[in-house]
């Protein structure tokens, strides 16, 4: 389940939907990506990622892309930076982004040190295509009930959202309340549907 979904107003063609969902538990963060190109900047989008520009995909290719933007992704806890790993990334035929469509999805995580008990903060920070960018960035309720989110701040444009919660020291874990990790994501393509019908009644 998302903490404090927020929707965004109608945006052009021109702009780069870039939503972000992070997992929160005792021991690492995992954040899904999704990025999804306006139909006016698609083709910019699609030649970063096709670089031997064959008109395909390949697995290297969605890599190297997903690479590219987790590097431009920042991720700290009490100040001290956390290192992002790829786990996966998924890319839609390129027509399916050329039309709208789809975008890119990446999975990525990262480790937290041995972490006390008590009060934390988590800040993520999205610089990915800040020139053409629309972000959106939200908390999934924890997994593990020793995690307790207690407050989200975003800056406006929701490039950087700062998470605090209290770690407690009880061991114990449950299945993550509310709606799954796959439901949530349903939520962002449903938004993104809306977001593509905003568009066209728009233009």
């Amino acid at each position: 389940m998302l903490l404090s979904a927020g929707l965004p107003s109608a945006h052009r063609l021109d702009e780069y939907l870039q939503a972000a969902r992070l997992a929160v538990d005792p021991n690492r963060v995992e954040i899904a990506l999704d990025l999804t190109p306006g139909v006016a900047i698609a083709q910019e989008i699609v030649t970063a990622i096709d670089r031997d520009a064959n008109g395909s995909i390949a697995d290297d290719e969605a890599r190297a892309f997903a690479d590219d933007v987790l590097h431009a992704i920042s991720l700290d806890l009490d100040g001290v930076p956390l290192h992002l790993s790829l786990v996966d990334s998924a890319v839609p035929a390129i027509d399916t982004v050329l039309r709208g469509d789809g975008g890119v999805h990446i999975r990525a995580v990262a480790a937290i040190p041995v972490a006390g008990e008590g009060r934390h903060r988590l800040r993520f920070r999205n610089h990915y295509r800040a020139d053409i960018g629309v972000y959106l960035a939200n908390t999934l309720v924890p997994a593990s009930d020793r995690v307790a989110v207690v407050a989200q701040r975003r800056n406006v444009d929701q490039r950087d959202l700062v998470v605090d919660y209290n770690l407690r020291g009880e061991p114990a874990t449950r299945v993550r309340q509310g709606l799954p990790v796959g439901v949530a994501g349903a939520l962002v393509v449903a938004l993104q549907v809306w977001w593509r019908r905003r568009y066209r009644e728009s233009a």
